[in-house]
C-alpha cells in the first residue's frame, strides 16, 4: 500500500480483526541496522499500529518487541512486515505511524491477544 497523504479514511480502518485501544509506550523495533522504540495506539492478534515521524516502507521487515498488557503481562518477540504508512502532514487529522502486520507470532501469543481484545470491547459497551 502506499504512502497516506490526504486526510481520507485510513486504510487501517478496513482490518480484519478486532482491536483494541492501548498505550505501549516502549516498542522495540530492530532491522540490524538499528533499533527504534515508539509506541502504539492499539493492538490485534494480527498487528499493530506504532505512531512515528518516520514510518518504516511497505515491505520493510523487521524484529518488534512489545510488552502486552494485564492480564498478559509480558514481553513477545516476532518478525513483523509494514503493511502501510502515513507520513506526517500538517492538514491531516490522523497520526503519522504504520501499521504493522505480525508474521510469526505463536498461536499462543495470537490467542492471548485475541482474548483480551475481545475483553476490551466488551468492557467497553457496558
Amino acid at each position: 500500500m502506499k504512502d497516506q497523504e490526504q486526510p481520507e479514511r485510513p486504510v487501517a480502518d478496513k482490518r480484519a480483526k478486532l482491536r483494541a485501544p492501548l498505550m505501549i509506550k516502549k516498542i522495540r523495533l530492530d532491522d540490524g541496522e538499528k533499533v527504534f522504540f515508539g509506541y502504539s495506539t492499539n493492538l490485534s492478534c494480527s498487528g499493530l499500529f506504532i505512531s512515528t515521524v518516520n514510518p518504516a516502507e511497505p515491505g520493510s521487515r523487521f524484529q518488534i518487541e512489545v510488552p502486552l498488557p494485564a492480564p498478559i503481562n509480558r514481553d513477545v518477540r516476532c518478525q513483523c512486515e509494514t503493511i502501510w504508512k502515513r507520513s506526517y502532514s500538517p492538514k491531516s487529522p490522523y497520526e503519522p505511524g504504520m501499521g504493522l502486520r505480525f508474521i510469526d507470532l505463536s498461536d499462543e501469543d495470537k490467542k492471548e491477544i485475541e482474548n483480551w481484545v475481545k475483553s476490551r470491547q466488551k468492557a467497553d459497551s457496558e
